[in-house]
């Protein structure tokens, strides 16, 4: 477990085994319990920066109220997601909506190319998400960006990106097609779930070799997991703090940038 200021969440991307999967960069489960007397417009995150990279939010559970920088204000619930690139730079904050919240959060890197491109965020709710059952009526699959199964995702990338939550009911079975030339991942919330015949159990991350066309999916328990793979930008980071740019200097411009108050300012109401 790692601590993100008061709260604790588990970290398996960066980690000892693989400290970058181009271009995903950062993978945060927070699964969490709020006392019912807090004042929730003071839990969570408050006002940070980042830059350079897409911090996006994967609700599982309750909610979260993101606010930032550029106006934008909006409440997400189980089963939505915000997508934020950050691009020039961004303040935002992220509070829960509700004394239960279970979140994924990933950082997934920008190219170069587009790295002090203006801000945009991307509220996207369940009813708003298309989503893929299988044939068994087992396995739910709902499509944020990219393509699967031939149903495209509602939010644009900056380069080609397949994100996806996955519920899979007991014996549910399911292949997934996915390009060859993508780095892909497939990080278990709970349950189990057999991946090409080799079980996995909950709270587990595997990446996956560039060597197949896809994977085969079985759920041995009631599994959620989310499914992401994504074409590899090729340019080498610099992660540090709330930023991720390509060289030291960059990092240091962009600490420069947030003090000067270039990336905006977020006051809550």
């Amino acid at each position: 477990m790692y601590n993100m200021g008061e709260i604790k969440v588990r970290q398996p991307l960066p980690s000892p085994e693989l400290e970058y999967l181009d271009p995903f960069v950062l993978l945060h489960h927070a699964d969490l319990t709020f006392d019912e007397n807090l004042d929730l417009n003071k839990a969570g995150v408050g006002p940070h920066p980042h830059k350079g990279f897409a911090p996006v939010t994967f609700l599982f559970k309750g909610g979260s109220h993101h606010r930032d920088s550029r106006g934008n204000n909006a409440k997400v619930l189980e089963g939505g997601t915000q997508w934020m690139h950050a691009g020039m730079g961004i303040v935002h904050s992220e509070r829960p909506v509700g004394n239960e919240q279970e979140l994924i959060q990933m950082w997934i890197n920008s190219p170069a190319k587009n790295k002090n491109d203006q801000p945009y965020y991307h509220p996207l709710t369940k009813e708003q998400t298309p989503s893929y059952t299988s044939d068994d009526k087992k396995i739910t699959i709902n499509i944020i960006t990219g393509e699967l199964f031939g149903i495209k995702g509602p939010i644009p990338t900056l380069s080609p990106i397949n994100s996806a939550t996955v519920y899979s009911k007991t014996g549910g079975k399911l292949f997934i097609s996915l390009p060859k030339s993508h780095n892909t991942f497939l990080y278990l919330l709970d349950g189990v779930l057999k991946v090409d015949g080799k079980e996995i159990t909950g709270k587990n991350f595997i990446a996956f070799n560039n060597d197949a066309d896809g994977m085969e999916i079985e759920a041995v328990e009631d599994t959620r997991c989310l499914l992401m793979s994504g074409e590899p930008i090729g340019e080498e980071i610099v992660a540090q703090g709330p930023f991720v740019m390509n060289t030291e200097t960059e990092i240091m411009k962009a600490y420069s940038d947030y003090r000067m108050g270039k990336m905006g300012i977020l006051i809550e109401d």
